[in-house]
């Protein structure tokens, strides 16, 4: 796949849609889709799908066009999936994934399948949004989808920071600060500002956190009776696994809240030795060698215990 252009040029319906509890790269790639088919293709009718987006997000161009629910029977010419390559994680949308005259996948997760008509999947790349950024022509990236593709690239790199980051990465973020957006202020807004009751979450995790394997592994569990107290959603959570990350000799941290139906949602990152995606994929879970995340039943001991046997196995001479 070469170009997105091409793609749409027999289209006069498009669904874009994302996987759930969308991220900043999810939301950034999928808006900044629908801002270049609205923008430079006029004549298609193009709507995209995501379930409700975090606030710092919304300033975004045409985030206020997001459809949340997926209520309409539609059939559309083309579905581009984003940043998933699992049906199962598409959520409602998938109805127009599967009843679609043709299908795309652009995603650069490890786990992801060939679900697509044409799949773009890049697995090394630092984010979808990178990817979206090499699919459409430089000269028709306005401010708008450059602030787009630039909020998925800052949150899926941690701010440039993550080993996905290459030269390629750089010089794309080069460019798109050249189209004029404020690029101090997305990073500030979206990335480093954290509400009272998000650090005081923060807070409670890193003292309910324990170090296992000799210290390599460090993990965290927060309840909902704890979530209820701060008075926070899962979607102010997005964080605490990274924070816990950059502890002095940690190898690879995990991180637990617990869901409404008493199953816990699992984040993992890895410094560099762990693949955490390997892991995940056992327990039905998937993303990139160094984050992932997944969804498990148990108690948060349960749960700790059976992820650092896993984790033990790539780290030789571990202690238990």
């Amino acid at each position: 796949m070469k170009d997105l252009a091409s793609h749409l040029a027999q289209a006069k319906t498009v669904a874009i849609a994302g996987h759930v509890r969308p991220d900043g790269d999810c939301v950034g790639s999928c808006l900044a889709t629908y801002n270049y088919i609205t923008t430079w293709f006029p004549e298609i009718e193009a709507d995209v799908y995501l379930e409700p987006i975090p606030n710092i997000f919304k300033f975004l161009k045409h985030a206020d066009k997001i459809h949340h629910t997926c209520e309409r029977d539609k059939v559309y010419d083309l579905c581009i999936m984003q940043d998933c390559g699992d049906l199962e994680r598409l959520g409602e949308a998938v109805k127009y994934f599967q009843t679609a005259k043709k299908t795309i996948c652009i995603d650069h997760h490890v786990s992801s399948g060939n679900v697509a008509d044409e799949n773009h999947i890049f697995p090394e790349t630092s984010s979808t949004s990178e990817l979206i950024f090499e699919l459409i022509e430089e000269e028709k990236i306005t401010k708008e989808i450059a602030e787009c593709i630039y909020v998925g690239m800052v949150h899926d790199t941690g701010v440039f920071q993550y080993s996905s980051t290459t030269a390629k990465t750089m010089n794309a973020a080069g460019i798109l600060m050249e189209k004029g957006i404020d690029f101090s202020r997305i990073v500030d807004e979206t990335f480093y500002t954290k509400t009272f009751s998000q650090n005081k979450i923060l807070g409670q995790a890193l003292l309910n956190s324990q170090r296992y394997l000799g210290e390599k592994v460090i993990a965290a569990a927060v309840t909902k009776e704890e979530m209820e107290k701060y008075q926070v959603l899962p979607k102010h959570l997005d964080g605490i696994v990274s924070q816990l990350r950059v502890t002095k000799d940690v190898e690879t941290a995990v991180f637990l809240y617990e869901n409404e139906d008493d199953s816990w949602k699992v984040s993992m990152r890895s410094n560099g030795i762990v693949n955490v995606a390997e892991i995940a994929m056992k327990y039905k879970g998937g993303g990139h060698v160094r984050a992932a995340g997944l969804t498990m039943e148990g108690s948060p001991e349960e749960i700790i215990q059976k992820l650092c046997e896993e984790i033990k196995k790539q780290l030789p001479g571990a202690e238990s």
